[in-house]
């Protein structure tokens, strides 16, 4: 008989469970474990952060957490249940947990096992973020039933009875999905007028950003499958290219890449090779879960069902790493879009960026990018307007998608059977956004520009945090603090 089973054999209550529930409640526990402990003491702590995190290691460690168990039940004759919480007999000298010494002891306690593999499994499960919140990234085709166990409780005898039941949703998955994609926030009117070649034009025409596409228990799924690609290419298990993790020679350099679909070569290599993709080299096809993003972008008309996504950079940023000022490649056809993790950064446009120092640029708008949002870059926006993202002030990722010119692809590509025929979902999008922009007018009259006697145009505007037209002619070197009324100039004679 295995660990597990001798743990459940003393504890028949969890026999009315299977192992994968035992798991979903080990995480949603584990979660909560802080707020359990607050009153407890390091000992009782320690013993209950042992049993929440037995109950999802399928036998594996369960041996020290029952010798725990048997440990807990004599001590807790120990203490006393009438004592002020935090107070237990064996630990008597010892003063009351404070807020901060129990919360230090519990993330002590939920450290992560560094013999734990950073690997994906081959098929993942749904953790109890996602069934709590409904929003794990599934096909829309698929349909959930969810076990609800009523859980009684005598008042007199204490008797605790559980009855099986199951309980439908009140709302189907397409009505989820429809409320989901009826919240998100789609903005289309950036405005930044500059000089080019002798006309004036909006150099962010056809930029869209799109938020609240992905919820924080997706991006968290996201981020941690990057993360176990990151440690597959340390260890060298993804083909040829698809893995570079480039020496950091400077401020600024050394971003580590990994790409899918095919290999973008960024420079002119040491063989000659010219920037754009390389037919001869070899990378890993898209991730199922990228997949299952790309469908998201589609369906949720964030990207046009006529450009599907068939390749995808991954960037890892730690602080300090940028992107110089740039143009994407016409290899790659337009619209295409970039989602940002972990921590909100700037990117900064302007048909003529100035590279300042390392990792520092000056252009003519800065648009700050919000955890999970979608940049949609296409138009002006894609092909007239260089963009760059300044050092970035804390660890950041970002995954940019695109679908290659049929003339560029590698050879021996083969389309994604799963990524042909996605159709948008058939709900209106732009009475919605007519609805939710009531600033829209104002944003175009306060970017008019006001004409000067020296030729050049004058911007004047509010440069408040949040607003994605802030003060025109970006510098990164310089921020401009919360509600302050900035003046920004741009000399139209470029």
């Amino acid at each position: 008989m295995d660990d597990l089973a001798r743990l459940k054999s003393d504890d028949p209550f969890l026999l009315q469970y299977q192992p994968s529930e035992l798991r979903i409640a080990s995480e949603f526990l584990t979660v909560w474990l802080p707020f359990l402990s607050r009153d407890l003491c390091q000992d009782c702590t320690r013993i209950l952060s042992d049993r929440i995190r037995s109950l999802g290691q399928d036998g594996k460690g369960a041996s020290s957490s029952t010798s725990n168990i048997v440990e807990c039940k004599e001590r807790v004759e120990n203490c006393d249940g009438s004592s002020s919480p935090g107070s237990c007999k064996h630990e008597a000298d010892a003063d009351t947990f404070s807020l901060e010494s129990w919360k230090e002891g519990a993330s002590r306690l939920l450290e992560p096992n560094s013999e734990s593999p950073l690997t994906e499994t081959p098929s993942p499960r749904m953790s109890w973020a996602d069934m709590a919140q409904e929003d794990e990234l599934e096909e829309g085709d698929e349909r959930h039933e969810f076990n609800k166990r009523v859980v009684d409780i005598n008042s007199s005898t204490g008797e605790l009875r559980i009855s099986n039941s199951v309980e439908k949703p009140k709302l189907s998955f397409e009505q989820r999905e429809h409320i989901r994609f009826m919240n998100v926030n789609r903005k289309k009117d950036f405005i930044c007028l500059e000089r080019v070649k002798g006309k004036l034009v909006n150099i962010l025409e056809g930029l869209e950003l799109h938020t609240g596409v992905f919820s924080a228990a997706e991006q968290k799924r996201i981020v941690d499958f990057v993360y176990s690609l990151q440690e597959r290419g340390r260890k060298g298990e993804l083909k040829g290219r698809t893995y570079s993790a480039p020496n950091k020679w400077m401020r600024g350099k050394g971003r580590v890449t990994i790409q899918f679909g095919c290999c973008y070569n960024y420079a002119t290599d040491k063989n000659g090779n010219p920037p754009g993709i390389l037919k001869n080299e070899e990378v890993d096809p898209l991730p199922h879960l990228f997949k299952v993003i790309i469908r998201r972008l589609v369906k949720w008309h964030v990207l046009p069902p006529t450009c599907v996504p068939d390749s995808c950079i991954v960037n890892i940023y730690e602080e300090g790493d940028c992107i110089p000022p740039h143009i994407d490649n016409h290899d790659f056809v337009r619209p295409f879009c970039t989602v940002s993790f972990l921590s909100e950064c700037n990117i900064v446009f302007g048909s003529n960026l100035k590279v300042l120092g390392p990792g520092e640029f000056a252009g003519s708008i800065a648009i700050p990018l919000p955890l999970g949002s979608v940049l949609v870059l296409q138009g002006n926006g894609a092909d007239v307007a260089k963009h760059c993202v300044p050092a970035v002030p804390a660890k950041r990722i970002s995954i940019t998608f695109r679908k290659m010119d049929e003339s560029k692809q590698p050879f021996g590509f083969t389309p994604e059977p799963d990524l042909q025929g996605i159709q948008p979902l058939p709900y209106e999008v732009d009475k919605k956004q007519r609805l939710k922009s009531p600033n829209s007018e104002r944003l175009h009259h306060v970017r008019r520009p006001h004409s000067r006697r020296d030729g050049k145009f004058e911007y004047r505007g509010s440069a408040e945090r949040g607003d994605f037209q802030s003060a025109l002619h970006y510098s990164s070197r310089s921020r401009r603090g919360p509600g302050n009324r900035g003046r920004g100039r741009m000399d139209v004679d470029n």
